[in-house]
């Protein structure tokens, strides 16, 4: 040994037992019985380094809690307009499926009654009372025999009851409708069936029903769904207001080096607590986000990546869909990317400035994918600008290029741009909106909490 060195392990030969082997020994134990503890915990401490307290999500169960669902009355002046505009058109009737139309009209929607090969069909024809000149809604079931108990446990809305014409297994349901509903109809006149209709039912009334014409609901009965109520806007604002929050608290729950199929788990969580169903949420980390909806893999989360949460659930039947873009507070992310998510933030709000009572659906689309144009991205701006939003999460009318609808009060639009660059990154922000009544202005639907996303650390 060197002269001047020193060798722990000599010393410790040379001193048996010495104070210095004591303390080795006792910081030996101390250290495997905290790697010991570290090893246990480790794996808790990766899956969710940040977990939540337990009242994290509290405020969103009661955000909603106070919306009522439509009024019994609000669904009867629904058919009873759509009774007028039949007649008007010189239709006989309206038929339509358990699904949007349906819940708009009946309150039956594909939750409360599935699809089947056996149908069960909302008609509603138009009854004109020459006394008074008023134009009423009849309101008939059509159910197969062994499931009309459960079809009157409906409870659907209407003014004078509802008739429950029924068909055994061995008959043809088509030509027991028309028998029961349609023959004391004067012949010739146009049967309109709801766009969601499928097509061998459809058919199958063509066949049974050869005296009339059998053809999809024109633009003016499919115009009825399209403006809002005072009441069917509280719930779509309610619905986007606590969707906003959910992504905000979901943030909250986020770090770095967790995998999108958690951030899933998350939102759905987020929005499970606030009262919503959840229709289908995409979480898409960094380049994943290029592809508008989703990459089939489950990446880890890194420090220069942007986060996508494209996400929305339904209250009382009524839809909502956000989509933030947003980076974590302990990201770091280029500022090539900040500058393409401003870029998006600046097409959303001329977007929204444009968007007033009397312009062409198209015009809006212009605005925003000029702003985008503008500074060379135009061609990673690859989808329309937006959809119709309501009892369906994308219905008419649209926000898109070549259009001719033109926007009117009570219209909800969603309003997202966005920029993919395959490969790199992909940002895209989404608030729905809707055209007031007052003003003739756009709304933005989550205005209450905020509204649109501020900065990229402000979703």
């Amino acid at each position: 040994m060197d002269k001047g060195s020193y060798n722990l392990g000599d010393a410790c030969h040379k001193s048996s037992p010495s104070i210095i082997h004591v303390v080795k020994t006792k910081a030996l134990v101390l250290l495997t019985a905290l790697g010991l503890v570290a090893f246990y915990f480790a794996p808790f401490r990766l899956l969710n380094p940040h977990p939540p307290p337990s009242t994290q999500l509290d405020h969103l169960s009661s955000h909603c809690a106070h919306i009522p669902p439509i009024s019994p009355s609000e669904f009867v002046d629904r058919q009873t307009s759509l009774a007028q505009t039949l007649r008007s058109l010189n239709a006989s009737a309206y038929v339509a499926e358990p699904g949007a139309s349906a819940q708009f009209y009946g309150n039956i929607s594909d939750s409360r009654w599935h699809l089947s090969e056996r149908p069960l069909l909302l008609i509603i024809t138009p009854n004109h009372d020459t006394s008074t000149g008023h134009v009423q809604s009849k309101v008939t079931i059509l159910t197969p025999k062994f499931e009309s108990t459960r079809a009157k446990l409906l409870n659907i809305p209407s003014a004078s009851g509802v008739d429950f014409v029924e068909w055994a297994e061995e008959a043809d349901p088509y030509t027991i409708a028309v028998s029961s509903v349609l023959d004391s109809l004067t012949e010739g006149g146009a049967i309109f069936v709801d766009g969601s209709v499928r097509n061998f039912i459809a058919e199958g009334l063509r066949t049974a029903a050869p005296h009339f014409s059998v053809k999809p609901a024109p633009v003016e009965v499919r115009r009825l769904r399209e403006r809002k109520s005072p009441s069917e806007l509280e719930i779509l604002k309610c619905a986007n207001e606590v969707t906003l929050l959910a992504i905000r608290a979901t943030r909250e729950q986020m770090y770095i080096g967790m995998r999108e199929s958690e951030g899933r788990t998350m939102i759905r969580g987020a929005l499970a607590k606030a009262g919503l169903e959840d229709l289908d949420s995409i979480v898409l980390f960094g380049e994943n986000a290029a592809l508008p909806h989703g990459s089939g893999t489950d990446r880890v989360l890194g420090e220069s990546d942007l986060i996508l949460i494209d996400c929305g659930g339904s209250l009382h039947g009524y839809h909502s869909d956000v989509t933030r873009t947003f980076a974590l507070r302990s990201s770091f992310i280029p500022s090539a990317h900040l500058s393409l998510w401003k870029l998006v933030q600046d097409a959303q709000t001329s977007a929204h400035v444009t968007a007033t009572s009397g312009t062409l659906t198209r015009t809006v689309d212009e605005v925003a994918r000029e702003v985008i144009l503008a500074q060379g991205y135009g061609q990673y701006f690859t989808h329309r600008l937006g959809h119709g939003i309501g009892l369906e999460g994308h219905e008419s009318p649209y926000l898109r290029g070549g259009s001719d609808d033109i926007i009117q009060t009570g219209h909800t639009f969603s309003n997202e741009p966005g920029i993919y660059i395959e490969g790199k990154v992909g940002i895209r922000l989404e608030d729905c909106f809707y055209i007031s009544e007052e003003s003739g202005n756009a709304v933005y639907l989550t205005e209450g909490v905020g509204g649109p996303s501020r900065s990229p650390w402000f979703p």
